[in-house]
């Protein structure tokens, strides 16, 4: 019997518009089965990927990576390195993002060992993720919940993709965990008694973001961020040019009350906010605002983006002087009272370390339960 001739990978870095775009629209292919898949809009992916638009090219570094057989795309990747975080941690690491490979070993192995030499290169001598260039932006791969579509901000991928990634040496580092309140009524009850104990701080007062005057307010946000989270696992602070560039981003998504801060005094402590999930209507515009000539996309979006009833609480934070009086409840209780329980709206809060167990814990008390898991690889970089 003849032997089976098995093609040759290639593997090449993107440095043209055209490997680019190819790097983008491979999603399509993986995901052309898979009914909870969001198509990203390819525009903006253009941008996120763009060297000369994208803020973190300020401070780090990344590089593309597609790997062909026979000429068809099979897997990408994508290398970062950011001096931000490793100087903050005293560490010596780099990530891989953006990963998306047929159910190959074979390729998964080719795409890991580019990232892993750039990375080398680059001085390194570890390597983790999925992290897309750092944790503040969309990171972790899902390990269950695969049935649910992800929400705005958040990964999703094939089940296999965990036993390609194991198979290349890497181990688990660090999960997250993603919260559904399917009965906001009953978190509102919770959270009104827990949210009692706020009276001892009586100077602390709660009032919606200002969304007239979004880059001071921002500026509040990132200052409460960096201070919030500044011992958490994975924590990179937000630069300047990374939270206006965040803030460009998401303010045609912004709605009245879904962002709350608490201030003592003038001094901001600690913030809740929330996003209408977007994704309900990305999953039917395919990739595109127009069609035909026509922006056809964009203006189901606009229309329908104050009629979805669907939303994730993205990011909440108290200082660390100001935690365990009631401010962090009275923060979630604002958001699920105006988003929720006025508007009709379900979603999710996400995402939570694993080993937050106070934050955990809240959130089972009050009613949501845990529904995704995501999880960072780690391992050492070998010749």
């Amino acid at each position: 019997m003849p032997s089976t001739v098995v093609p040759e990978i290639e593997i090449s870095q993107v440095n043209s518009c055209r490997d680019r775009d190819a790097f983008i629209k491979f999603q399509w292919r993986i995901y052309a089965n898979d009914p909870a898949w969001v198509p990203p809009l390819i525009i903006e992916r253009k941008t996120f990927l763009n060297r000369n638009r994208h803020p973190f090219y300020k401070h780090g570094d990344a590089a593309l990576f597609l790997a062909r057989r026979d000429g068809e795309i099979v897997g990408r990747i994508m290398a970062s390195d950011d001096p931000n975080y490793n100087a903050l941690h005293q560490s010596n690491v780099g990530c891989f993002g953006l990963f998306e490979c047929i159910d190959d070993p074979d390729v998964a192995a080719t795409l890991f060992q580019a990232a892993a030499g750039w990375l080398r290169r680059n001085g390194r001598t570890e390597i983790m993720g999925p992290i897309d260039y750092s944790t503040n932006y969309v990171c972790g791969l899902l390990i269950d919940g695969f049935q649910f579509a992800p929400t705005i901000l958040t990964a999703h991928n094939p089940p296999y993709y965990r036993e390609l990634i194991e198979s290349c040496g890497f181990a688990k580092e660090k999960d997250w965990y993603a919260w559904w309140f399917a009965d906001p009524s009953k978190a509102v009850a919770q959270l009104r008694r827990l949210a009692a104990r706020v009276h001892r701080h009586r100077s602390v007062t709660f009032r919606p973001a200002n969304l007239t005057n979004l880059r001071d307010e921002s500026r509040r946000l990132r200052e409460i961020y960096n201070q919030a989270w500044e011992k958490n696992w994975g924590f990179v602070p937000f630069t300047e040019t990374e939270i206006q560039f965040m803030t460009k981003e998401l303010k045609p998504l912004l709605q009245p009350k879904f962002a709350w801060v608490a201030e003592s005094g003038n001094k901001p402590v600690g913030f809740a906010l929330a996003l209408p999930d977007i994704n309900v209507v990305l999953h039917d515009l395919n990739g595109r605002l127009t069609r035909f000539g026509f922006p056809i996309g964009l203006i189901k979006l606009l229309f329908c983006r104050k009629r979805i009833r669907k939303g994730r609480l993205v990011a909440l934070g108290v200082v660390e002087k100001y935690r365990r009086s009631g401010i962090a409840e009275m923060l979630v209780l604002r958001v699920i009272e105006e988003t929720m329980v006025k508007r009709g709206i379900t979603g999710e809060l996400s995402m939570t370390l694993e080993d937050n167990f106070m934050i955990n814990r809240f959130l089972e008390a009050i009613g949501a339960y845990r529904y995704k898991t995501y999880r960072i690889f780690n391992r050492t970089l070998t010749e």
